[in-house]
């Protein structure tokens, strides 16, 4: 396979960015998308040039780590599976790509298509526990929960921190990803205590690290790798209002 590909080249957080343009011959159709950057940045080192700097670590869709907007679409055009589960399969022969990074103001760009996501880290510090004594851990089966609560507790908990659901929102929105890290805990009795507390700080700290608003327009459900519900926004939205009922 032949392709065309136009990537976002930047120096840094406060230079200016642009598109620059690349051919890349011999892909097999077997690669995966970040095999193909690998193949296109050892050609640029051989020649001299700067490598093209993207995230990556486990390579196989559970890190959260590669953070690619291909084409206009988070992860690429494939549903339900994230930019190093891509593979060069789905595109043809001389397309042309154009990948960029994140664009949210609560992502500044480090370099090329590496953006910092430490908003999501402060997140979660901001409530994203539970508080419990120290001493041996408890038995797993100690505490009874049904299979129901179990299961929308497990799906918010896959939940990988990409931030596709923020690049996909017009809004720039991090609801989705603080829904399903305050649902994981606020659905399980470990997480009842600190329930109201947990949902209204980590609530403020989204709006405090510059996220937009959600306006249910479904496009985070729609990309997320995870394919997490929306559901677990209005649960967020609920316990959200009956904390300003409640003082600490």
């Amino acid at each position: 396979m032949k392709l065309k590909l136009k990537v976002w080249r930047q120096k840094n957080g406060q230079s200016e960015g642009a598109f620059q343009n690349y051919d890349v011959d011999d892909v097999s159709p077997d690669m995966s998308f970040l095999e193909m950057f690998d193949v296109l940045n050892e050609r640029l080192i051989n020649e001299g040039g700067d490598p093209i700097a993207f995230d990556h670590d486990c390579r196989e869709g559970i890190c959260g780590m590669c953070s690619m907007y291909i084409n206009g679409q988070p992860h690429g055009p494939n549903r339900g599976v994230t930019t190093c589960q891509l593979h060069m399969r789905s595109f043809n022969d001389g397309e042309s790509i154009t990948v960029e990074p994140w664009r949210a103001k609560a992502f500044p760009v480090i370099k090329d298509l590496v953006v910092d996501r430490t908003a999501f880290d402060r997140i979660i510090a901001a409530g994203g526990f539970i508080s419990s004594n120290t001493g041996n851990a408890q038995d797993a089966n100690s505490i009874p929960i049904g299979k129901e609560i179990a299961d929308k507790a497990f799906e918010s908990a896959a939940c990988i921190g990409c931030g596709a659901c923020v690049a996909a929102c017009p809004n720039s929105s991090a609801s989705l990803f603080t829904a399903a890290k305050i649902s994981q805990l606020n659905r399980l009795p470990q997480g009842q205590p600190e329930r109201y507390i947990r949902t209204r700080d980590m609530v403020h700290q989204m709006d405090k690290e510059g996220f937009g608003a959600c306006s249910n327009t479904g496009a985070c459900e729609a990309e997320c790798p995870k394919e997490i519900s929306i559901s677990h926004i209005a649960k967020m939205n609920r316990d959200y209002i009956k904390a300003s009922l409640f003082k600490d």
